[in-house]
C-alpha cells in the first residue's frame, strides 16, 4: 500500500521516529459530541498556502451534505458568525488580523395561496429554488483594533440541484452549473486591494475510510485481522460541505514585505472557528433571536487535533477555547497520545497483529511526545529551522518557503490529491512513531479533480443525478 509523500514528508525522513499526531492535519468532521448536532457550525477542514503572490486560505463547514437534501438545501447559517484567524510572528497567537464572514439569507415574498397566479417566485412554491430566496454575504477585516467591511452583500453560490433548476430557475444550460458557480458573479474583489472571496458548496476535498478507521480503527487492508477481509471505501465520496475561500495578497497578510527564505517574523499561525450568540429566544414560527456576546462553537487549525489527540471528555471544551492556552488545557494530551494507548487495547501491538514490531517501543509511544511540539512549530531544520515559541492548534505558514505541509497544507490544482496523503501519515506517525506506511487507511486519492483557480475545491455534486444513492 504505497502512497505519494510530500517533499515536506520525504524531508523529514532524515530526522529519525518523530511520531507526531500533531502535524496531520486531516478531516474534523463532528469531531466533538456537542458540534456533532449543529452542523453549520462545524469546521471540518481548514487549507492554507502560497499561491504565486498571494496566501490562499479555504476554510470549509456542514459536513456530509448529501447533495439530494431538499427541499430545504444546505446552507451557511444567518446565526453564526464566521471567523478566520491569522496570528503573526514567533511569539504570540493573538490575532494580528482576523476575518469575520456574516450570512444574511433573503425570505421568499409572501405570496396568498387564495390567489391563483401562474407567476412563479411568488414565494410560496413548494421548491426553494423558485420561490426566490437569496443568501448574501459581508466581509469585515479587524486589524490593530480598527474594523473595516471590506465586501458587502456579495451573493453566495447555490447548490447544484439539477439541470432543470440550471435551465429554469438559474436560467443557465444544463451543463453550466460548474462555470457559473465560480463566475464573476459570485467570485468577487474585496475593497482596498484585499484580494478576493468566494463562498459556497463544494465537493468535501477530504478523503478518508470513515467507517473502519471509526470501527476502533480497524482499518483496511492494514489492520484487518482478526476482523474478516475488508474493501476500504471513501465515505466522504459523493458529499459536499459550504466553504469559504480568501486570496489575500502577501503584502496584506504580512505586516511586512515577504523575502524569500525561513524566517520567524513573516511565519503565521491560521485557524478558523464559528461561533453563536450567548442567548437564543424561540419565537412563534419557529424564528428565534439571538442576544449577547458571540460564543465561539468550533475551530479548526491542524483538524486531527480535536478529533484524534483530545479525549472526548474534553472534546468541547476544546472547541470553544482558544489556540493561546491549547498548551495549559490540553498539554498532556499532546505529550501522551491517547491514540496509542487506544491502540494497545484493541490488541494491534499483540503477538501476530500489523504493529507487533512497534510493541517494544511502547512506552516511548506513549509518554513525553516532546518532538510534537517542534514538529508543529517547524522547529526541525527541514521545515526551515524556526524558533517559534508560542504553542496551540494553529496551521503555521512561513510565506517565504515553499508550502508544504505542515508549512501550511496545500491542495495540489489539478489533481485528485492534497499534497499529503495526510491520514496514512498522521496514523503512521501516532502508532509507530515512524514516517512512511506501516499505517493506512488504503483511500489515496478524492473523488473529484481540485480546480487549478478560486475556490480550488472541487465543484459540489449534483444533487439530481450525483451523490450518495443506489439504483
Amino acid at each position: 500500500m504505497t502512497k505519494r509523500l510530500s517533499w515536506t514528508i520525504a524531508a523529514l525522513l532524515g530526522l529519525g521516529a518523530l511520531g507526531a499526531p500533531g502535524v496531520a492535519a486531516a478531516s474534523s468532521h463532528r469531531e466533538a459530541p456537542a458540534i456533532s448536532r449543529d452542523p453549520a457550525a462545524d469546521n471540518t477542514d481548514l487549507y492554507a498556502w502560497v499561491q504565486g503572490q498571494n496566501l490562499v486560505i479555504i476554510a470549509a463547514y456542514n459536513p456530509l451534505e448529501e447533495p439530494a437534501g431538499g427541499p430545504n438545501f444546505y446552507a451557511f447559517s444567518d446565526d453564526v458568525l464566521y471567523e478566520v484567524h491569522i496570528a503573526r510572528g514567533p511569539d504570540s497567537l493573538e490575532d494580528a488580523v482576523t476575518y469575520q464572514i456574516r450570512f444574511t439569507t433573503t425570505p421568499a415574498p409572501y405570496h396568498d395561496p387564495a390567489i391563483v397566479d401562474p407567476t412563479p417566485a411568488g414565494g410560496n412554491e413548494f421548491f426553494s429554488q423558485i420561490a426566490g430566496a437569496v443568501q448574501r454575504y459581508t466581509v469585515t477585516k479587524i486589524e490593530n483594533g480598527v474594523s473595516s467591511v471590506i465586501l458587502t452583500d456579495a451573493p453566495v453560490a447555490p447548490p447544484n440541484i439539477g439541470p432543470r433548476t440550471n435551465q429554469i430557475a438559474y436560467g443557465l444550460t444544463a451543463a453550466g452549473y460548474p462555470a457559473h458557480s465560480t463566475s464573476s458573479a459570485h467570485l468577487k474583489l474585496l475593497m482596498n486591494g484585499e484580494g478576493r472571496a468566494w463562498a459556497g458548496p463544494r465537493d468535501d476535498g477530504f478523503y478518508v475510510d470513515l467507517g473502519h478507521t471509526f470501527d476502533l480503527a480497524g482499518l483496511c487492508p492494514a489492520m484487518a485481522p482478526p476482523n474478516p477481509p475488508c474493501t476500504a471505501r471513501n465515505h466522504l465520496a459523493g458529499f459536499n460541505v459550504h466553504a469559504i475561500a480568501l486570496e489575500i495578497p502577501l503584502s496584506k497578510a504580512n505586516a511586512a514585505p515577504v523575502v524569500p527564505g525561513p524566517s520567524d517574523a513573516q511565519t503565521l499561525g491560521i485557524w478558523a472557528s464559528a461561533s453563536r450568540r450567548k442567548v437564543q429566544v424561540l419565537r412563534a414560527g419557529g424564528k428565534h433571536d439571538g442576544f449577547g456576546p458571540w460564543v465561539q462553537v468550533s475551530r479548526v487549525g491542524l483538524p486531527l487535533i480535536n478529533e484524534t489527540v483530545i479525549g472526548l471528555q474534553d472534546k468541547d471544551k476544546y472547541n470553544r477555547t482558544h489556540p493561546r492556552d491549547d498548551l495549559v488545557n490540553f498539554g498532556a494530551y499532546i505529550l501522551n497520545p491517547i491514540l496509542v494507548r487506544d491502540a494497545e487495547f484493541a490488541g494491534f501491538y499483540g503477538a501476530g497483529q500489523p504493529l507487533e514490531a512497534f510493541a517494544g517501543n511502547l512506552d516511548a509511544l506513549k509518554e513525553n511526545r516532546t518532538d510534537i511540539i517542534d514538529l508543529i512549530n517547524l522547529t526541525p531544520a527541514a521545515l526551515g529551522g524556526h524558533a517559534i515559541t508560542s504553542v496551540g492548534d494553529v496551521l503555521r505558514i512561513d510565506l517565504g518557503m515553499t508550502s508544504g505541509f505542515p508549512n501550511g497544507r496545500p491542495i495540489l490544482p489539478g489533481t485528485l490529491t492534497e499534497q499529503s496523503d495526510v491520514t496514512d501519515v498522521a496514523l503512521t506517525l501516532i502508532l509507530t512513531g515512524t514516517i512512511g506506511t506501516a499505517v493506512g487507511d488504503g483511500i489515496s486519492a478524492n473523488d473529484a479533480l481540485f480546480m487549478t483557480s478560486m475556490p480550488y475545491l472541487p465543484t459540489p455534486w449534483e444533487g439530481a443525478s450525483q451523490g450518495h444513492f443506489k439504483p
